[in-house]
């Protein structure tokens, strides 16, 4: 029987529409152009190192909706780790400083009044004007709502801000960055506890996915890329893989999944971010020593995050756009010199492997979240997924499969708010 849905991307929009079609009992086929499912959510075996590493450090919050429901569906909750607590660790290359900011569990922020919970030297008057963020038109930068600067701003905002969009703080979008803020600090700790994919991105969100979606039916097929859309009044008619239409069977739905760039050339009027930040991502097969934090920030450095697996060290560093064009070798001794540094490792250069993402993801400012398509279309039949489509939030992991999800819900007649 012919598929009432055809899902076309296999990343994380793709992956999070397919489960909730497959939860709803609603017939599914996923078909991606590349070798293997994930996206930019992908893992690898990298021989230069002799481990298996992801193509970035993707960090989720433990109050993000969708990803506890698509990982719940799966079964694969137990795939994130972090700490207990919403803490976060900081060092300044330059002088050695080192504080953790340790956000208390309920919604009353009683932590902005506790010396050891806030960044040193800061007074719980200087948290209150960060309110701002909660609020913000849709033309309104990060600036035009609070003033970038102070140790606050300085020592805590800036660098989480810096990577949630993947673009410059003070140019970011005041209306995302406002839905991020209300879905995480402004819910106290529970809701910001910081958690990363264990062992890989892979075995927490794709493979799990794809044994779970095979077991409900959804066929998945790799190294089949859309060619073209043909377009009827105001459906969808037929599919061209590069082998000839392929007709759609009547109420046969498509969920178009894939990268920005790639859904304008596909179909005909469609408006799209254009503009796109880099990340660069610097994996080391060095095993961390006893007692090297998790996860650390890290201001006044090439590298911005450092984090320790148990078979290696990885560094992201988002916006990166000033260092995607460098080159590799010189890239990897200058980050690897700032590990070596913060956690006082020998400066020899272990085995290493340089990702560059060049674009990563859409820039964060109101221009760019203006372009931003929602999901449903002037076809009645054709829906849109992925981070750049209008949901709310910056291009992160919960931004996706909460695209997947509304353009699941669109193409089985869910109304959506």
């Amino acid at each position: 029987m012919s598929a009432r849905v055809r899902i076309i991307g296999a990343g994380m929009a793709g992956l999070g529409a397919a489960v909730d079609l497959a939860r709803a009992g609603v017939a599914a086929e996923l078909i991606d152009g590349a070798a293997q499912a994930g996206g930019r959510c992908r893992s690898y075996h990298d021989p230069q190192l002799g481990r298996t590493i992801d193509n970035g450090n993707h960090l989720v919050l433990s109050g993000n909706r969708a990803v506890n429901a698509y990982l719940g569906a799966i079964g694969a909750l137990d795939r994130l780790s972090g700490p207990l607590h919403a803490d976060f660790a900081f060092v300044d290359r330059a002088t050695g400083a080192r504080w953790s900011v340790r956000i208390n569990d309920g919604r009353l922020p009683w932590w902005i009044f506790r010396d050891g919970r806030r960044v040193p030297g800061t007074r719980a008057s200087d948290y209150l004007r960060f309110g701002g963020f909660l609020g913000g038109g849709a033309g309104q930068t990060v600036a035009d709502r609070v003033a970038p600067r102070g140790a606050v701003w300085d020592k805590l905002i800036e660098p989480i801000l810096l990577a949630v969009l993947n673009t410059a703080a003070a140019d970011g979008s005041a209306r995302l960055t406002a839905a991020v803020m209300r879905e995480s600090l402004a819910m106290g700790g529970r809701a910001s506890r910081p958690r990363i994919a264990e062992p890989t991105l892979a075995a927490a969100f794709v493979d799990p996915a794809l044994t779970w979606l095979e077991g409900q039916g959804t066929h998945l097929t790799l190294g089949r890329r859309l060619r073209a859309l043909k377009f009827a009044d105001d459906h969808v008619v037929a599919l061209d893989f590069g082998a000839g239409e392929e007709p759609l069977a009547a109420g046969e739905s498509v969920i178009l999944a894939v990268p920005p760039w790639v859904a304008e050339a596909l179909v005909p009027g469609l408006v799209v971010p254009t503009d796109f930040r880099a990340i660069v991502n610097a994996h080391f097969a060095y095993v961390p020593p006893p007692g090297v934090a998790p996860m650390l920030g890290v201001l006044g450095g090439t590298a911005e995050w450092i984090f320790a697996f148990p078979d290696r060290l990885s560094v992201t560093i988002s916006a990166a756009d000033a260092l995607v064009e460098l080159d590799r070798a010189e890239l990897a001794a200058r980050i690897w010199a700032d590990i070596a540094a913060i956690h006082k490792l020998p400066a020899t250069l272990p085995p290493w492997q340089i990702v560059k993402e060049k674009r990563a993801t859409f820039a964060a400012t109101p221009e760019q979240d203006a372009k931003r398509p929602p999901a449903r279309t002037r076809w009645r039949n054709l829906f849109l997924a992925g981070d750049w489509t209008q949901t709310g939030l910056p291009a992160t992991i919960e931004g996706a499969l909460r695209s997947g999800e509304t353009a699941a819900r669109l193409a089985r007649g869910v109304a959506v708010g």
